[in-house]
Formats: structure tokens, sequence, C-alpha cells
């Protein structure tokens, strides 16, 4: 699967993204592109998932007609986000063609991914809330 890091997406989850082909909007020249120009260069390049720290994309683009699937981290934080690692490479693996995904923190703690995110919830059963590459043991 080809995927498109956006400018905030933390490069360290490309190390998890084992079998993908992963690339940087910046490394392309991509990086003054607003989101629907990024978007619509992603596409025409044949990007399959755009992963993006932006939670106002969905506001801010008419996503309806997109082939791209959109992975949105809840934050862009290296040290937030590694211990997530997992669920992270399971939701860009099971992401579907125009599919709008967020990771968001709160709704996994809240257990609101059974209902709203199903391949997470998939994840979180397997794994636990929290556990993945990155957590170390009794913390």
């Amino acid at each position: 699967m080809r995927i498109l890091f956006d400018n905030g997406t933390p490069r360290g989850i490309a190390k998890a993204l084992l079998g993908h082909t992963v690339q940087e909007a910046r490394s392309l020249g991509w990086d003054s592109l607003r989101n629907g120009e990024l978007l619509d260069a992603a596409e025409a390049a044949g990007f399959e998932v755009f992963l993006t720290t932006d939670r106002n994309i969905r506001f801010q683009q008419n996503l309806g007609d997109r082939k791209i699937a959109i992975v949105v981290l809840s934050k862009g934080r290296w040290k937030l986000i590694r211990s997530r690692l997992s669920q992270i490479v399971a939701t860009v693996g099971a992401a579907a063609p125009g599919s709008y995904t967020e990771l968001i923190k709160r709704a996994i703690r809240a257990g609101y991914a059974k209902e709203y995110f199903p391949a997470l919830a998939k994840v979180i059963a397997a794994t636990g809330p929290g556990k993945g590459p990155g957590k170390k043991k009794g913390s």
C-alpha cells in the first residue's frame, strides 16, 4: 500500500508500516500545497492512504468523492503516539478506498471504539488500550 505522510505526521510511524511504501509530502515538494491540492496530487500519484494530524480536514474538504483513504491521528507528538503504533498500523491496513478514520484517544478510552471504529476495536481487544511497541512493562 502506498502511504503519504502529511507534514505533521511523525516519521517514526513509517518504521512500523512494514510492507508499505511510505513517502512524506515534503520529500515530494508538496509541503506548500493546501489540503485539497495535496489530496488531488496524492490521488493522481497513486497513493492509497493519507496519514495526517489535521483533525479539521473533514470540515475543510469535501471528502465524498475521494479515492484515497484518510487516517487522522489525534496527536502529532511522537512520544504521545508511539505506544499506539499497533493500533495505527491496524487502522492503516484496514483503510478502505475513500474512507475517513480518526484515531481519537478520548474515544478509545471512553469505549466508543467498538461503535465508531470497528477495525480499531478489534486491535484494542487484542492488544489492550495503550499497549504496543514502545510501552514499557509496568508503566
